[in-house]
């Protein structure tokens, strides 16, 4: 069992049923996502929320040819505000991809012992993918919805990219026999096949809040083939999705053993942040002296923090801005 569980920790493993023509992902996460949640001191309806949306994006990012990052935004006018994460892809073939994330949230307006999600007011779930410089950036925005931000991530992919798409999710803090207290993920991505010419979607969707569903973009074998599929889903247990005593390849043969699944390679993930000192200044470029000045403390410097890392950086102010001094080796300090 250890092996197993070693094999497929922090791993997203690709899948398809070519019966019903859906792909899909299985994902674990437990080192990657204790190593984002302990970079801040969250309440647990917090590190719920950050660890929802860390293994949706694990999820989303693989299922995307990326060149460099893929970034997921929830801002709301609840008492959390932002949950922010970025996904970045492998530099080279086996090689991990790199997640970080953080959340900023109004500590007096929590509800420590509340719902997770009923932290979350009105706002909106934002895809953003960035392939790196020369390339257009590309940004996707729906409305908050449903009763999880798994619902949120479905309702994007429905109303933006016209894809039916099922996330089935769970996450929390578990004990396994011997180890520490420690958070754990795991979760099955479901998604329609993308067609080629896909059908017109109507104008208004079915939903409470007029989105639309993968109900309202589907028909036919299609439509019986995703409900299908879906109905096998969810006989799935949150200790199934979790791990670590069932393997994903043995989950998937439970679930969709009709339709004969194919895996391919695993993806590793790692937790990782692109910040650097060099970044820092690179966004203070823009300003002037003066605006400097007013960025600088009594010590004399300007300072930073990553809010993904908690990474410092301390700069001296006459080397920040458009209006720096360069320095040469014989320019005193």
């Amino acid at each position: 069992m250890l092996g197993s569980k070693i094999a497929w920790d922090d791993t997203v493993l690709p899948f398809q049923l070519d019966q019903s023509d859906v792909r899909g992902r299985v994902a674990r996460l437990d080192g990657v996502l204790e190593q984002v949640l302990e970079q801040h001191d969250y309440p647990p309806v917090i590190e719920a929320l950050v660890a929802e949306v860390a293994l949706l994006t694990a999820m989303i990012g693989q299922t995307i040819k990326l060149r460099w990052k893929l970034s997921i935004q929830i801002r709301s006018n609840g008492p959390a505000r932002i949950i922010a994460t970025d996904y970045y892809a492998p530099t080279a073939d086996g090689k991990p991809a790199r997640i970080r994330a953080y959340a900023s949230y109004d500590s007096e307006r929590l509800d420590l012992d509340g719902v997770a999600f009923d932290q979350v007011g009105k706002g909106y779930f934002a895809i953003l993918i960035d392939q790196g410089e020369g390339n257009k950036p590309y940004q996707g925005i729906t409305p908050l919805t449903g009763e999880s931000l798994s619902h949120c991530a479905e309702a994007y992919f429905a109303q933006s990219e016209q894809l039916p798409t099922r996330f089935e999710l769970a996450f929390g803090r578990s004990t396994l026999a011997g180890d520490d207290e420690k958070w754990r993920a795991g979760g099955v991505m479901l998604q329609k096949m993308p067609k080629a010419s896909p059908g017109a979607a109507p104008l208004e969707g079915t939903s409470d809040d007029g989105l639309l569903t993968a109900y309202d973009i589907l028909d036919g074998n299609d439509f019986e083939n995703w409900n299908r599929a879906n109905i096998l889903l969810d006989t799935v247990d949150p200790l199934e999705l979790i791990g670590p005593s069932v393997q994903p390849t043995d989950l998937l043969v439970r679930l969709f053993h009709e339709d004969k699944p194919r895996v391919f390679d695993a993806q590793p993930i790692a937790f990782g942040c692109s910040c650097s000192e060099e970044s820092v200044r690179s966004s203070l470029s823009i300003y002037s002296a003066k605006d400097i000045a007013t960025m600088t403390t009594e010590e004399g410097i300007v300072s930073a923090d990553c809010q993904f890392c908690g990474a410092h950086y301390v700069m001296d102010p006459t080397t920040l801005g458009f209006q720096a001094k360069a320095k040469t080796d014989g320019d005193a300090d």
